[in-house]
């Protein structure tokens, strides 16, 4: 039986998003950095660094998942390797991330906490609240818009009268961009830009990030929504389109580049059977880590 067969529940995927996690978590020391995703936040749990074979366990509910199974696809965590988790409600993470950046402030580990979120959470009170709150004390937080136009199934330009949302930043006199989410290499810049800026006590950093998803906003989307022709342009210029031509350009030879694929493609496929093989998760330790 194939793994999408064997996960329970809905599933968020950040397919044509890839290149705003891969750069993003490429200028994070995550020794020392935390970063808070959404429910859509599997790639940055990848880009983190956590093992695939562990990421699928957890999507299938088994024993060896990042979090025994017990976090499913909206929930996971691996704090080993600085990502603190995914949260379904819309801009939770951002004050959780706040709270963490004035954690930093006492005990001097030079942190600096990212949180992700889509463009329909810029419209949370606790967003606002939070990026207020991180002006007026200086805090090392870097918020991080992944505009993908949809908020869930609403776009963005629909919902607000200026759909520029990085603007919004002046009204906490806090920096901000707005760039091609779909370049890693201008992400990465980007967000080591804001990383060092936060740094040195000149935070935080809004940045928007432009991009598109590739596939429905959850499993079973139909995208009614959606102009017929919006997904296959989107295509044309998706993150790995993107990369691979640069690669080109820079005379990476073809033969390179259809082996990387090979080789991740092997990974990912070898992640799955081990996931599929491992134990499910055990009920009746359901309490554990709930009581003391």
């Amino acid at each position: 039986m194939r793994i999408e067969e064997q996960i329970v529940g809905s599933v968020h995927l950040c397919i044509g998003q890839e290149a705003i996690p891969v750069g993003a978590c490429a200028a994070l020391d995550l020794t020392r950095d935390a970063v808070f995703a959404t429910y859509r936040g599997h790639g940055w749990a990848l880009a983190c660094g956590t093992d695939p074979v562990a990421l699928f366990a957890e999507l299938l509910g088994r024993e060896t998942g990042t979090n025994g199974g017990r976090a499913g696809s909206a929930y996971l965590s691996d704090p080993d390797h600085g990502f603190y988790g995914e949260n379904s409600i819309v801009g939770a993470g951002a004050p959780i991330a706040m709270g963490a950046a004035l954690a930093a402030r006492y005990d001097d580990s030079g942190r600096v906490a990212l949180t992700v979120f889509g463009d329909g959470a810029m419209n949370q009170g606790a967003v606002h609240e939070a990026m207020n709150m991180a002006s007026a004390f200086d805090l090392p937080v870097v918020f991080l818009v992944e505009n993908n136009r949809y908020s869930e199934l609403t776009p963005i330009a629909a919902m607000v009268r200026r759909d520029d949302l990085a603007s919004r930043a002046a009204a906490y006199g806090m920096r901000a961009s707005r760039i091609d989410g779909n370049d890693v290499n201008t992400v990465r810049e980007t967000i080591s830009e804001a990383v060092a800026t936060c740094r040195v006590g000149q935070g935080p950093v809004l940045i928007e990030a432009l991009t598109q998803r590739l596939v429905g906003h959850y499993i079973g989307d139909a995208q009614v929504y959606r102009p017929h022709d919006e997904v296959e342009q989107a295509r044309t210029k998706e993150p790995i389109i993107v990369l691979s031509a640069a690669l080109r350009a820079d005379g990476v030879p073809e033969h390179e580049l259809a082996g990387i694929e090979t080789r991740v493609r092997a990974e990912i496929a070898a992640a799955a059977t081990a996931a599929l093989a491992a134990p499910p998760a055990d009920p009746t330790a359901v309490k554990e880590h709930l009581y003391g």
